[in-house]
């Protein structure tokens, strides 16, 4: 799995606060979870990852970082795994979740890129059901999605009791469309605070929000 914006993007901006516990749903390289581990003190940063090979990435990559004590993964899909925890509760619940909604899968990108990024491998209902299960009463989680599908998340979201707190939705360059959406939730029903995020000045000139907000992940930022 390759480092993408999105997911250094969706672990630079969301907030664990003072959590204990946090759950990378989906873990792909393990990425997500690495970047909670370093800027949170969390003890426990548990991931879940249904492929193979991501699953073997993840665990080599939680093994040589400077937080393995703190770090461990699971194979398992996340019904399997949401069934086996039970009473087991996360203060914390973050993930970058697939997004491909039609059948059509891209043939530039290889198969298991391709199910890591298609809604048929975990849909929205799942994801939010089964996060409604896992977080505590008093816990938050976040997401990056496509812009285009956020009233559709957050539709979902109130069907099992999860509501919008913050909302920052991010474009390209202030001329282009907005392309993804930032989501933190949590069971507390309050007016969402709502930001835009612009990327880049120019091509590979990032602007001094962006710079600011994940230069701490970057060797040269």
């Amino acid at each position: 799995m390759k480092i993408g914006t999105d997911g250094v993007l969706l672990a630079a901006w969301a907030n664990p606060k003072n959590a204990f516990s946090i759950l990378d749903i989906g873990s792909g390289s393990g990425l997500i979870s690495l970047q909670m581990a370093q800027k949170s003190n969390a003890e426990v940063i548990d991931a879940i990852e249904i492929d193979d090979d991501a699953f073997e990435q993840t665990v080599e990559n939680f093994e040589r970082s400077d937080w393995g004590d703190r770090l461990f993964c699971y194979h398992a899909s996340l019904q399997e795994f949401t069934e086996e925890m039970e009473d087991e509760v996360y203060d914390f619940i973050i993930s970058n979740p697939p997004f491909y909604n039609s059948t059509f899968k891209s043939e530039e990108i290889s198969e298991k890129r391709a199910l890591a990024r298609h809604t048929k491998s975990l849909s929205f209902d799942v994801l939010l059901s089964s996060t409604s299960k896992l977080l505590s009463e008093i816990g938050e989680c976040a997401f990056i999605i496509p812009y285009g599908y956020e009233e559709e998340f957050f539709s979902i979201g109130k069907q099992v009791g999860l509501f919008p707190n913050r909302i920052t939705r991010v474009k390209g360059t202030r001329e282009a469309p907005i392309k993804r959406s930032l989501l933190q939730l949590s069971f507390r029903k309050t007016t969402p605070e709502i930001s835009e995020l612009v990327i880049e000045i120019d091509r590979h000139v990032y602007t001094p929000e962006y710079i600011d907000l994940v230069k701490y992940f970057y060797v040269k930022m």
